[in-house]
């Protein structure tokens, strides 16, 4: 799939026509739904839900069924990041989810090498976790800096001043490539831990690493899908307007 941000389809569309990342847009908990069944709405956003269940081997109108189900509940919209406007969307990505990160890969990683070494000998899928996590655990560091020096100052530069005339096509498409490559690593992490479930003789660190690695994934869901399908959109259609 190409790196492009999440598509918004026409209004009135039907549901399984609809693309994942924007159903979970408009109602985040909708998430909890697509993570049931294993279906990525935050790099893979883009595709609709009827492309998703295909590819999956997923009943469509299963899905469908507890999606409604899920609309006819209440969320409350001030609790919806996605509805606020680029600039405090940007405050709340960076508060939120890149300090997250930033306090908790470090105590992952110390479990992680902890576990690898205790238990690696007889368990080499736990060498392999170590070794996954610490190449994401790079990558995302690096990426939260070119997002906070480049990329955000960028977009909040075209919010703050109409008449600017610049492009972000090509950092937005290194975000975006970035994001899939941490996908990648996450569904492999997942593949390893059997769903990030530890064995029953496992030891506390073993059993505080997997579930850890689950926070991780769905607080990296929720980040990588608020860029992919609200901020990245609406910033190059904000670009486009002044070109």
């Amino acid at each position: 799939m190409s790196h492009t941000a999440t598509i918004f389809t026409p209004a009135g569309t039907r549901m399984p026509d609809r693309t994942v990342g924007e159903i979970v847009a408009e109602r985040p908990s909708q998430a909890r739904v697509f993570q049931a069944f294993g279906i990525d709405f935050c790099c893979q956003g883009g595709r609709t839900l009827r492309e998703a269940c295909s590819l999956k081997g997923i009943d469509l109108d299963s899905v469908v069924d507890q999606l409604n189900a899920g609309a006819a509940g209440k969320e409350p919209s001030e609790n919806n990041p996605a509805l606020l406007p680029p600039v405090e969307l940007i405050e709340h990505i960076v508060g939120v989810h890149h300090e997250y990160l930033r306090s908790e890969l470090p105590r992952l990683h110390a479990m992680s090498e902890r576990v690898a070494k205790v238990h690696g000998g007889h368990t080499p899928s736990l060498v392999e976790v170590f070794g996954i996590f610490c190449g994401m655990s790079d990558e995302l560091n690096s990426h939260m800096v070119k997002e906070e020096q480049v990329l955000f100052p960028a977009i909040q530069m075209l919010c703050a001043e109409p008449s600017t005339m610049m492009s972000i096509d090509g950092p937005v498409a290194c975000m975006l490539h970035e994001h899939d490559e941490v996908g990648a690593a996450l569904a492999r992490l997942r593949e390893l831990t059997h769903g990030f479930t530890a064995p029953p003789e496992a030891c506390n660190t073993y059993r505080a690493l997997f579930a850890g690695l689950g926070e991780l994934e769905e607080d990296l869901h929720r980040h990588i899908h608020l860029e992919n399908a609200v901020l990245f959109p609406q910033a190059l259609a904000l670009a486009g307007s002044k070109s």
